[in-house]
């Protein structure tokens, strides 16, 4: 499990195919102060596993479904990224629940710089995360946990934005980002979990409307007198 806290920058040193698949190298420092083989590293909000290690340096193999369903498969060397370790027992929780599973890829749609030096962004909002995005709930965007600042849910033109400070600018890929780049997007779990148990039919999608009598506790209560 992550937090969407990201601890550093690394940068892409190299990729090559392995069949179908991928392996990446990575320069690194902070992540790599514990390392261990098989060790989770989330590249860009992808939980992928360390499969070798350097002096500032990992390596992660990235399969044909993660290339398939991330950006994973975008990245060419040079290219900044995003990385956090899973947190600690013991660590502070300072975002949200973050799985480190992609759940799809939308767009950079505008970006404006702020007056304050801030800058907001808005992103396409894919159709299968309708109602899963929600205004001041938190989104997962390239393993950045982020505050939805305003969402436009419009089928097939939706859209949703966030407010970055500066800080976030720097430390992360967004100070980076332009229209038109591609984005990893992870739902919020709670969300997540919400939305498969309505398409499951475990919990109803609307609520029955009061009928104005007395509900059985109210006549029970009235009643025991």
């Amino acid at each position: 499990m992550f937090t969407g806290i990201v601890e550093e920058l690394g940068a892409v040193r190299s990729v090559d195919a392995v069949g179908d698949g991928r392996r990446l190298v990575v320069d690194a420092s902070t992540v790599l102060d514990d390392v261990t083989l098989g060790a989770s590293i989330a590249v860009n909000g992808c939980c992928l596993t360390v499969v070798e290690w350097g002096d500032g340096w990992f390596a992660v193999d990235a399969v044909p479904e993660t290339l398939d369903r991330t950006t994973v498969g975008d990245l060419v060397e040079g290219d900044p990224v995003n990385l956090e370790r899973p947190l600690a027992a013991d660590g502070r929780f300072g975002g949200h629940v973050v799985q480190g599973h992609v759940d799809t890829v939308t767009e950079v749609a505008a970006v404006a710089d702020q007056s304050d030096g801030s800058r907001r962004l808005t992103f396409r909002l894919p159709d299968e995360l309708a109602g899963q995005v929600v205004e001041k709930g938190s989104v997962t965007l390239d393993g950045t946990s982020l505050t939805v600042a305003s969402v436009d849910p419009t089928p097939g033109t939706g859209t949703f934005d966030v407010a970055l400070i500066p800080h976030t600018l720097e430390v992360t890929t967004f100070g980076r980002r332009s229209p038109g780049d591609r984005i990893n997007v992870e739902a919020d779990v709670i969300a997540r979990y919400v939305a498969g148990l309505l398409a499951a039919g475990r919990i109803p999608a609307t609520v029955p409307a009061p009928t104005g009598g007395p509900t059985q506790i109210e006549s029970e209560e009235k009643g025991a007198g």
